[in-house]
């Protein structure tokens, strides 16, 4: 059943909408997300490094 619905979904899309903007779609999500990784891993980094190079009292 779940294989149907993915099914009719990407033909929902693929009739309503151009190709175009189906791929601009798929690549402003893509880059959201990357923007948000990067984000998330550049304060990870500097959390760990202001914890192994914190003070030490």
């Amino acid at each position: 059943m779940k294989k149907y619905t993915s099914l009719a979904f990407i033909a929902l899309l693929a009739t309503t909408l151009s190709s175009c903007e189906l791929i601009e779609g798929i690549f402003k999500a893509g880059f959201w997300s990357a923007i948000i990784v990067v984000v998330i891993v550049l304060a990870l980094i500097i959390w760990i490094i202001s914890k192994v190079f914190g003070n030490k009292d």
